[in-house]
């Protein structure tokens, strides 16, 4: 299943410039694990040492969050996955 993750620009160095990578996989953790297979850098900036996302990592599914079912969310042939980083500060 051809999923396309669109990759935030504060990672983009971890994806060789790439804003778009195609991956593969049944739900959005699947498509995050292809992700970080091709590109290991990658896993400690959404990833914590528990498995989950970060808290300030949202995945979107065609544009609508995946909460609360965040890494379970299944998705299809042809989805749009975006990494969005919550970024604060003064």
């Amino acid at each position: 299943m051809s999923i396309e993750v669109n990759i935030h620009q504060a990672l983009r160095h971890l994806t060789n410039k790439q804003a778009k990578v195609e991956v593969n996989g049944a739900t959005v953790g699947e498509c995050l694990n292809d992700l970080v297979r091709r590109f290991p850098g990658v896993k400690p900036k959404i990833f914590g040492k528990n498995g989950k996302l970060l808290n300030y990592v949202d995945i979107y599914v065609n544009m609508e969050s995946s909460y609360p079912e965040e890494l379970a969310k299944h998705v299809n042939d042809g989805d749009r996955l975006h990494i969005t980083l919550i970024i604060a500060g003064g």
